[in-house]
């Protein structure tokens, strides 16, 4: 036990250092850590670890699925659901069907049910992976919507693509019909089981004497619940977990109403996602020993062949069904077409950005070893294989390049939105305007009895006064966007040396430390307004 501890804390602390490095040398860490893995693997006497799918599924797929949600907006989700839908279930069920008659053809042995698995397994884009890639890069609003929304729902379609292509080869039969309704009452009914724990979960955060730190322990909680419900019942887990969080955060409003709460929640959800994410990628890395040593009687150089193949195939099918999916609905439809063009650059950016992940490997390393009749499992370790090789070449040679693509096309915002600062200073002035019409209707009595009441009023007409002015300048200016950085560099300056003096007062002695981090915590608020929270 202690061995297995000191093995798992010293795996996290070389994480942790590998990410740093790609931080410093600008790749994105889960490029860097599959590749770093993999080196680490062929260390001599490394201890070899064992990634076991129903780990995948039940420890890190909720929570990762249920963060993923949270950070989505339900407004831009549903507004772009023609094309997340498009590519969550339409490129997925194309995709594995084009994987199955291409691999039943080329792959000795393989059926067309095999291939139908092996399509439901590299089928779906990572839902880290690209948003990890593209965080911090000038990426229009509509594209990072549609990649995040696909990646929310491409899992439960092509694990009930995999369930149904699995079931047909144990029991060697299968009906499309069947197949069709059940992959609808699967689906349907785990969005109803997620949005019904949800409405429990909601009534417990709103009405029950909760505090801080149980609210932020039962929002861990929420996800596996959500999972473990539906998956209970033989619906869709990933359905349930996505529509219990897309629930959860619109109405995060009503549930989490301090910013205690809120800002405590913010701590434990980013260090466990940043560490779940980081564990799973190195751990696709570290998995390939076992992967080869699976093989058997194929060769390494035909499950690289094997594998080449359909990684091209994943990525070119890609590509011939986005740009249609973008621009064939605004023929038909004269709706469709109120909204901006797409044009060609940014579908070119959706189609590069399909990276495959842990659910691909996880999923694939789920095939059972044996079959009903007890023998082994056809094509097993091949499919494997092929899948290892499709999650490296999509995840290394797209993700490398995708910034890189970026950059050469010049990829600029298309849809006609209200920029950043100026939401903000909008959303502040309604803010306060609200705030001295409460004081002007129900306090009026205090304002001319109570200095700080007065005081408080007063501050609140001059802000509103300079954020007429600011939005004004906002909205006339052509140079904004170099005054607002200008601006906000200052602010951060400013910040900065204000936790330097906090530092010195405290070596004083004289303020409590209690006050000290209430002022360090109003700073980090105030930066938070500019920096964001990473999401």
């Amino acid at each position: 036990m202690h061995h297995t501890l000191l093995l798992i804390l010293g795996l996290l602390f070389v994480i942790f250092l590998l990410v740093m490095l790609a931080q410093r040398i600008k790749i994105a860490y889960p490029i860097f850590l599959v590749i770093a893995g993999l080196g680490i693997s062929f260390i001599p006497n490394i201890p070899q670890l064992h990634l076991d799918p129903e780990l995948i599924f039940l420890i890190f797929l909720p929570p990762l699925l249920y963060e993923a949600a949270w950070y989505t907006s339900w407004n831009d989700f549903w507004k772009w659901k023609r094309p997340i839908s498009l590519l969550a279930f339409g490129l997925v069920f194309f995709t594995s069907m084009v994987v199955a008659y291409a691999t039943s053809s080329i792959i000795p042995g393989f059926t067309l049910a095999l291939g139908f698995l092996l399509g439901g397994i590299v089928s779906p884009p990572d839902a880290v992976a690209a948003a990890t890639v593209l965080k911090g890069m000038n990426v229009p609003k509509r594209v990072m919507t549609i990649l995040e929304g696909e990646s929310l729902v491409n899992d439960a379609s092509s694990l009930i693509v995999f369930k149904f292509a699995l079931l047909a080869i144990l029991t060697g039969t299968f009906s499309m019909q069947e197949a069709v309704g059940q992959f609808f009452l699967v689906a349907g009914m785990g969005i109803v089981v997620g949005l019904v724990g949800a409405h429990i979960m909601y009534v417990i955060h709103r009405f029950l004497p909760t505090t801080p730190a149980i609210d932020a322990a039962l929002t861990v909680m929420t996800p596996y619940i959500l999972f473990l419900a539906a998956e209970h019942f033989h619906f869709s887990g990933v359905m349930a977990v996505v529509s219990g969080g897309l629930f959860m955060s619109y109405r995060a409003h009503e549930v989490f109403q301090t910013g205690s709460t809120r800002m405590n929640m913010l701590g434990v959800w980013t260090t466990m996602i940043f560490v779940m994410n980081a564990l799973v990628f190195v751990l696709i890395g570290l998995e390939l020993p076992e992967i080869i040593n699976g093989l058997g009687d194929y060769s390494i150089a035909d499950g690289i062949k094997y594998g080449l193949i359909v990684s091209t195939i994943v990525i070119v099918l890609r590509f011939l069904w986005v740009y249609p999916a973008a621009h064939v609905p605004r023929w038909l439809s004269a709706k469709v077409r109120k909204d901006p063009s797409p044009g060609w650059k940014g579908p070119l950016i959706i189609s590069w950005a399909g990276m495959r992940g842990v659910v691909s490997l996880a999923t694939a390393l789920s095939i059972p070893l044996l079959m009903t009749d007890g023998t082994n499992f056809p094509q097993r370790n091949m499919i494997v294989f092929i899948t290892f090789v499709v999650i490296f070449v999509t995840l290394v040679f797209q993700g490398l390049s995708l910034p890189f693509v970026l950059k050469l096309i010049k990829l600029e915002e298309i849809d006609n939105l209200i920029p950043e600062e100026e939401q903000q200073v909008g959303i502040q002035l309604r803010l306060n305007n609200i705030a001295l019409q409460l004081l002007n209707e129900r306090y009026a009595a205090y304002l001319s009895e109570n200095e700080l009441v007065k005081f408080y009023k007063s501050n609140l007409e001059t802000d509103i006064r300079n954020m007429g002015l600011q939005l004004h300048s906002l909205e006339c200016k052509e140079s904004q966007q170099r005054d607002i950085e200008v601006y906000h560099k200052i602010l951060l300056d400013t910040y900065t040396l204000q936790r330097k003096e906090l530092f010195l007062l405290r070596k004083e002695q004289f303020f409590s430390d209690e006050e000290i981090r209430k002022a360090e915590l109003q700073l980090d608020l105030n930066e938070l307004k500019i920096t964001g929270t990473g999401h």
